[in-house]
């Protein structure tokens, strides 16, 4: 079962998470998370796939998020982005950039990511606001973005 998260309008600073409160929560106990945080525990799980001859020793979650991004009120308009990291780190594969033509303008981005747990393990994972320019390492990216109507869903994969 998807568990969904929505995050209400916010201010996100650079290499800061996107915050989100629960919609569907997830109560089987492999996803924790507490409204207005934006980190998330994914739990590995050891599942027998009923072969009778192995245990999976890890559990896949594909995490998915959309919403409206902006450079605010005052900000430097440039490429923004948004990824899903793991373990605090970003996933480049997972950046979901934008480049606004004026201050308040939005568009939907979309960032995702399968991520693979390993059985007992617990790693962070969050959607965070990251450089939006790859091919420019001087580029400057404003200090915060405006964020609407964000949705995050984190499901098991082949469950």
């Amino acid at each position: 079962m998807a568990c969904e998260y929505i995050a209400p309008a916010q201010t996100v600073a650079l290499n800061s998470p996107i915050v989100f409160n629960d919609s569907i929560p997830c109560n089987r106990g492999r996803i924790y998370h507490s409204d207005g945080d934006g980190t998330f525990q994914l739990r590995g799980m050891n599942r027998n796939n009923g072969c009778g001859c192995c245990c999976q020793k890890f559990t896949e979650y594909d995490v998915q998020f959309s919403g409206n991004i902006a450079v605010p009120e005052g900000g430097t308009v440039g490429p923004i982005a948004v990824a899903i990291t793991v373990g605090g780190e970003p996933v480049a594969a997972s950046r979901g950039i934008y480049t606004p033509a004026a201050v308040d303008e939005y568009q939907v981005v979309t960032a995702r990511r399968i991520v693979k747990i390993p059985w007992g393990c617990c790693p962070s994972v969050s959607v965070e606001y990251v450089n939006g320019s790859v091919d420019d390492p001087t580029f400057v990216p404003t200090p915060v973005i405006s964020v609407v109507d964000g949705n995050l869903t984190i499901a098991p994969v082949n469950e």
